[in-house]
């Protein structure tokens, strides 16, 4: 289908921003004068800013037209590109990502709000497999086409390689993108927006806070936002439990009440926390400890990110026969074992190795991302999808923030060196705690319903306005 085609192509790009400055912070630290701390700002930022504004896309994917949220979001992500590649410094660079991950949060809500509105439900799961290469594909090559560009070219060449690309997306779309659909004049509670503006920019301030704190560079105490984002993430919900009672909530809550959801959204958090704390570990254990250049840290991560791409529209044409379970099961054992393998590297671990446990990692999550995201919205009646979307999705960004964070931080304090500079130590015990996290995956993964008592989801009716 030419709009699924056009959404997912533009998708692929945007999120593929999400980890394309992971490979690039030790050059940009060097460059720009920062410290490690800071320079992850250019990853927590943009996930920040999109962990800020998801949570309005369910209103906004209610009040306005396909084409228009997708024009819209196409023209800031091509702006906030084209600063960032101008950007003389930290300041305008890091407004640069701020600007594209704006454009780029309501661009995944849409998608899969799409997909799950167009598609009939027994080809969901092939679908669902294919949008599995812009969730997750596309942040794990970023570190890869990060390396590539950085290998031969400047940093700032990662954004003008992609500005034509969007800006021919964003033409095509003018032109040719026309989805039906049934708006609503639904008010929007500018309270509740402003609110969960402050809760998630809160929690996740002061998370990516920490490491700073430990260097003794933190303008506040971590403590303070993170009470302030938790107290503000009660009223938040508080508020939208009432509003929802009169169908006036920015982001309903109703699709907690559905178990298969729950379940598969706790699994997908978890697994996004690993997904992004290996992104961010991997370029700096190869580079920091290792030794490695840019490019050959780029090409090492490149077989892992190839391999998401080829298993997702597998994984999702066995979700469509099997369900869930057996898929999410399994694949969670494969994390697990590819976390703790992390573990035994060491300072004069071989690169093959690394490889290899990178590709076990990302068969795993292949074989959890798809089932668990198809599973979670096809359990929802039609009017939450939109919601359940935009719920998956803020989650997704806060659990990458919070683990880039964490990780960060890990590493930091499990350093031996007193500078906490990037050594064998403080990775050994990053990865030993994404290790610990996995266990518990593992156990999660159990709780997936089995495919015999499964929840039918509710049949998306095709239209060909779509093709």
């Amino acid at each position: 289908m030419v709009v699924v085609a056009l959404l997912v192509g533009s998708a692929f790009a945007m999120i593929l921003n999400e980890t394309i400055m992971s490979v690039a912070l030790p050059a940009l630290m060097a460059d720009l004068e920062i410290g490690a701390s800071t320079a992850q700002w250019l990853t927590s930022g943009f996930l920040l800013t999109m962990a800020v504004v998801i949570p309005t896309t369910g209103y906004l994917l209610q009040r306005f037209p396909p084409r228009s949220i997708y024009l819209a979001a196409m023209s800031l992500f091509t702006t906030g590109i084209l600063i960032a590649a101008l950007a003389p410094g930290f300041g305008v660079l890091l407004v640069g990502r701020v600007v594209q991950a704006t454009g780029t949060a309501v661009m995944v809500p849409l998608l899969i709000t799409t997909v799950m509105r167009l598609v009939p439900a027994d080809r969901r799961g092939r679908t669902m497999g294919t949008i599995t290469i812009v969730i997750a594909v596309a942040p794990a090559i970023g570190p890869t086409v990060s390396g590539l560009i950085l290998g031969a070219l400047g940093w700032r060449w990662m954004f003008w390689i992609v500005l034509p690309i969007a800006v021919i997306a964003l033409a095509i779309g003018a032109a040719r993108l026309r989805i039906p659909a049934d708006t609503q004049r639904v008010p929007l509670d500018v309270a509740s927006a402003l609110i969960s503006a402050v809760a998630f920019s809160g929690l996740l301030y002061g998370f990516s806070s920490i490491g700073e704190a430990l260097r003794g560079e933190a303008r506040i105490t971590p403590l303070i936002p993170i009470v302030i984002g938790a107290i503000a993430l009660v009223a938040f919900v508080a508020r939208q439990l009432r509003l929802q009672a009169d169908n006036r909530a920015l982001l309903d809550l109703r699709p907690f009440s559905h178990r298969p959801f729950v379940v598969a959204l706790v699994l997908v958090v978890i697994s996004m926390m690993a997904l992004f704390g290996a992104l961010i570990l991997l370029p700096l254990y190869m580079q920091g400890v290792l030794g490695a250049t840019t490019l050959a840290t780029g090409l090492a991560l490149l077989p892992g990110g190839l391999v998401m791409g080829l298993l997702g529209p597998v994984v999702g044409r066995l979700f469509d026969r099997f369900g869930a379970r057996p898929l999410v099961v399994p694949g969670a054992m494969v994390l697990c074992v590819a976390l703790w393998l992390f573990t035994t590297l060491g300072a004069e671990s071989q690169l093959w190795m690394i490889i290899a446990i990178h590709v076990v990692l990302t068969i795993g999550l292949s074989l959890m991302f798809t089932p668990l995201m198809t599973d979670a919205l096809g359990s929802l009646p039609g009017e939450l999808y939109s919601h359940g979307s935009a719920i998956v999705t803020t989650l997704q960004q806060v659990a990458g923030a919070a683990g880039t964070a964490l990780f960060i931080t890990v590493t930091t304090v499990g350093s031996a060196d007193p500078t906490g500079a990037i050594d064998a130590a403080g990775t050994h015990t990053a990865f030993l705690v994404a290790a610990v996290i996995s266990i518990v995956v593992v156990g999660l993964s159990f709780l997936v319903a089995r495919p015999s008592a499964a929840t039918e989801p509710t049949p998306a009716p095709a239209t060909s306005a779509a093709s």
